[in-house]
């Protein structure tokens, strides 16, 4: 039988055992291998359910929970030594959205963060984590240091973004919903004054902005080493 040992959500008992009863794989979330899993576990300790989300945490294991029929389900003992439980399913994750496909993990979990906060109607967080996230990636895409632009373009999210779509480093496309940044951004952050308009038109800016940065490019590399494998080309 596949058991976990965990804190229970339901009745607060520490270090519990669950039977693990089902699981769904989420695919590949990291680093190319780990793994995550939604698995349903039921409490010994009060007899009630809950879904977990797990991590592989043993590399070159990626796929064989997943593709040995129900593998994590029929495993025999704690599967601790094999996951590790990053979180529970549970009213913050009702309707959040996912990040675009391909975006770097730190960046795509600030997203996350950002989208759980509006599914439970935290406008002012939800800005102030989608404005982090658009920070975040657009230093990734300034020239090295000792390039233009000066430090203080590089310091403010406002003037980066300026600069950026001036210097054709931005889709233009994306030039008025940037707008939103500058101002809702720092409302949030702020001001504490963030509605749900505006939290949305954020979260709109960031997740296209994202897909341009990341899931455009990874996409069109990906069909390009299809092509080539297709030819039989190196």
């Amino acid at each position: 039988m596949s058991l976990l040992n965990s804190n229970c959500p339901r009745c607060g008992a520490k270090h519990v055992t669950f039977d693990v009863e089902a699981q769904k794989s989420r695919g590949i979330v990291e680093a190319g291998w780990v793994e995550r899993f939604e698995i349903f576990a039921v409490c010994r300790h009060c007899h009630r359910a809950t879904i977990f989300v797990v991590d592989t945490i043993t590399a070159g294991s990626a796929g064989v929970w997943r593709d040995i029929m129900s593998g994590v389900v029929k495993y025999t003992g704690y599967i601790n030594d094999h996951f590790k439980v990053v979180g529970h399913i549970s009213l913050k994750d009702e309707g959040a959205d996912e990040p675009p496909e391909h975006v770097p993990g730190d960046i795509a979990a600030v997203f996350s963060e950002g989208a759980t906060c509006v599914a439970v109607e935290c406008w002012n967080a939800a800005g102030a984590m989608f404005r982090l996230a658009v920070d975040m990636a657009t230093k990734s895409i300034l020239p090295p240091d000792g390039e233009p632009p000066v430090a203080k373009i590089r310091r403010s999210l406002g003037f980066r973004l300026e600069w950026l779509f001036q210097n054709g480093k931005l889709s233009t496309d994306l030039q008025e919903l940037a707008e939103c940044i500058k101002e809702d951004g720092n409302d949030g952050a702020h001001d504490g004054s963030l509605t749900r308009n505006e939290a949305l038109d954020l979260q709109e800016f960031t997740f296209n902005l994202l897909e341009k940065l990341y899931t455009a490019p990874k996409k069109l590399e990906l069909a390009a080493a299809r092509r080539r494998e297709r030819r039989g080309e190196p």
